[in-house]
C-alpha cells in the first residue's frame, strides 16, 4: 500500500485550482442526479463526462488503484446480491420479459433484469470518478475554510478538514505496524495463501485502532488546551475567494442536474425502457 494513496497531492490543474465548497456542492448534486435517473442516455453522458474531467485533472492511478480494485470487487458483490434478492426485479420495472436463460426455480435470466443491473453498474461508475477526485484533489485546510465561507460552523469545517487529513494518516500506520508484524514472522505478502493473508492483515487492525483512538485523544486535548471552539468565528490562513471557474463548475451542475431531470421525467418515469415497443 502507497502512504500517499487516496490524499490530497498539489498540482496545476483546473480541478484543483476549484475551491473546495465548489467541489462539494458539485459533488453532491452531481450524486443526486446520478441516483435519481436511470435514464441510461444520461447515466452515460454523465459517466463519459466524469471520465473527461479525471483526464483534466492530472490525477495519477497509482494514487487511487488500490480503492479502486476495492470498490469495483464490492460491486461486483452488490450486482450478485440484487439479483440473488430480486431476481424479476427488471421485468416488474421495465413490463415485459424477454427471457435468456433458465437456471432454477425463480432465478432465469432476463434482458430486462440485465439492462436493470446495467443501469445501477453506471450509477457507481458515474459517481465514483468524482467521489475520487474530490478526495485526491482537495486540499483540507482550504476546502475547511471554504465551507466556513459559505455559512457552515467552523467546528464542523474543522473536523472534516482533519477527517480528510488523517486519510493518510492512517496508511502511514497501517504500513508501519505491518512493517513490524513482518519482521515478527507474520507473512503479509503474495506468497502466503489468501486466508492466511487475510487473517494476517485482520491481526493489524486492532493496533491500527488503538493508535487512532491515541491519536484523536491527543487531537482533542490540544484543541482543548487552545480553547478551540470557545469563539464565534475564526480566521482561516487558506482562504479564497470564489473565482472565475468556481461560478462556472456551479452553472455547469446545475445545467447537467436541470437537463438530466427533464430528460429523466419528460414521459412520467425515471426508467428508461428500450423494451417499450419491442
Amino acid at each position: 500500500m502507497k502512504a500517499k494513496m487516496l490524499s490530497y497531492t498539489r498540482q496545476d490543474s483546473p480541478i484543483h485550482r476549484l475551491t473546495g465548497a465548489v467541489k462539494l456542492l458539485f459533488f453532491v448534486l452531481w450524486c443526486v442526479t446520478a441516483m435519481i435517473t436511470y435514464d441510461t442516455r444520461c447515466l452515460l453522458a454523465m459517466f463519459v463526462f466524469s471520465l473527461a474531467v479525471f483526464k483534466i485533472s492530472k490525477v495519477k492511478f497509482r494514487n487511487f488503484s488500490f480503492v479502486l480494485y476495492l470498490i469495483l470487487f464490492f460491486m461486483l458483490l452488490n450486482q450478485l446480491a440484487v439479483y440473488l434478492f430480486s431476481p424479476a426485479e427488471g421485468v416488474k420495472i421495465y413490463g415485459t420479459s424477454h427471457e435468456l436463460f433458465h437456471f432454477a426455480g425463480r432465478y432465469n435470466l432476463t434482458a430486462e433484469q440485465l439492462f436493470y443491473q446495467f443501469n445501477i453498474l453506471l450509477k457507481y461508475f458515474t459517481v465514483i470518478p468524482m467521489a475520487l477526485l474530490f478526495l485526491l484533489t482537495t486540499d483540507p485546510s482550504e476546502f475547511a475554510a471554504s465551507l466556513n465561507r459559505i455559512g457552515v460552523s467552523y467546528r464542523i469545517s474543522y473536523a472534516v478538514s482533519i477527517a480528510m487529513r488523517y486519510i493518510p494518516d492512517i496508511q502511514r500506520d497501517f504500513q508501519n505496524i505491518a512493517f513490524a508484524a513482518q519482521a515478527r514472522g507474520i507473512d503479509m505478502s503474495k506468497k502466503e495463501k489468501l486466508g492466511a493473508r487475510i487473517k494476517n492483515v485482520s491481526a493489524v487492525l486492532m493496533p491500527l485502532i488503538l493508535t487512532s483512538l491515541q491519536r484523536i485523544e491527543t487531537i482533542s486535548a490540544a484543541m482543548e488546551l487552545r480553547a478551540f471552539g470557545h469563539g464565534r468565528t475564526r480566521t482561516w490562513y487558506n482562504a479564497r475567494p470564489f473565482a472565475k471557474g468556481d461560478f462556472l463548475a456551479l452553472v455547469l451542475i446545475v445545467a447537467i442536474s436541470a437537463g438530466s431531470t427533464l430528460l429523466t421525467f419528460y414521459d412520467g418515469t425515471r426508467f428508461y425502457n428500450i423494451f417499450l415497443n419491442r
